[in-house]
């Protein structure tokens, strides 16, 4: 299986991340058989290291080191909090035009830990801005309409679940979000729009190329789940500057880890006339 590869040079390769893709072996996933690691290196010939982490539901930019000496070059930029990491995500709700919040938080719980000390809560900074809005004519919770947006964040810090557990703080989960997020707006979504995925995409990685010193960026193309809901809701102008561009398919292999379902619904059977409004933050 060939994954999307975004970058790559002698030292470096970064691929588009599916979701529902591990990065590596996990505990908590016994029974997968498929992850990042391990199809990289099937596709190169040899090993490579990887220098950060995305989780298993979100997808987007995974970048991998060729060499454990480029791996730890790398991983000295994200601990010195010189990596510029960019996201996309729906979320519920209205969101504010932008928002920066500074809550600090305690690892999550490993549940299958056996004797696990709670910990201190650790610092954790994340910047958001909104991009667009939608209303839908839909009644899910007490209200008659549904409310929704699109919103980048911009973590300052790299703590686990950091940008699912600061937007449920703030009472805009992440739809899709199975631990985090409402389950009646999730399934709504899994089941009218065909998107079963946590809609949560690491769009962007900005970093010094750790051999050249130049900045290198990364840019990751939304999937085939995210491209139907922004074109349903209007919102493909609202998506940065350098996702605008859809004239490149998206590989088919970035829809092959969701779960399957009997019944895949067609969107436009969904939401029939009036069209639902769309308003996008002025820039």
């Amino acid at each position: 299986m060939q994954l999307p590869v975004i970058y790559q040079d002698d030292h470096l390769i970064a691929i588009n991340k599916p979701s529902g893709l591990l990065v590596h072996r996990s505990e908590i996933d016994r029974h997968e058989t498929r992850f990042a690691l391990q199809l990289v290196r099937n596709m190169l010939g040899h090993h490579v290291f990887p220098v950060h982490r995305l989780d298993k539901p979100t997808s987007g930019v995974l970048l991998f080191a060729k060499t454990s000496e480029i791996a730890s070059l790398v991983v000295d930029q994200w601990r010195e909090r010189a990596v510029d990491k960019r996201y996309l995500a729906i979320v519920r709700g209205y969101f504010p035009e932008s928002v920066h919040l500074d809550k600090a938080m305690s690892p999550p719980v490993d549940k299958y830990a056996k004797h696990e000390r709670v910990k201190p809560p650790q610092e954790a900074i994340t910047d958001f801005r909104c991009l667009a809005q939608v209303e839908l004519p839909i009644a899910i919770d007490k209200y008659p309409q549904s409310r929704y947006s699109l919103i980048e964040a911009i973590p300052k810090t790299g703590r686990k679940h950091q940008i699912r557990r600061h937007l449920k703080h703030l009472a805009h989960p992440i739809i899709g979000d199975a631990r985090y997020g409402k389950g009646k707006h999730s399934r709504y979504f899994r089941d009218h729009f065909d998107a079963p995925r946590l809609l949560l995409h690491a769009w962007q990685l900005t970093m010094q190329h750790p051999v050249s010193g130049e900045t290198l960026t990364l840019n990751a193309p939304v999937d085939n789940v995210m491209r139907r809901l922004c074109l349903r809701f209007g919102w493909q102008q609202s998506l940065p500057g350098e996702l605008q561009d859809w004239s490149e398919r998206v590989p088919d292999c970035m829809d092959q880890f969701f779960p399957e379902r009997d019944e895949p619904t067609c969107v436009s059977e969904i939401l029939p006339p009036p069209p639902v409004s769309a308003t996008t933050d002025p820039e």
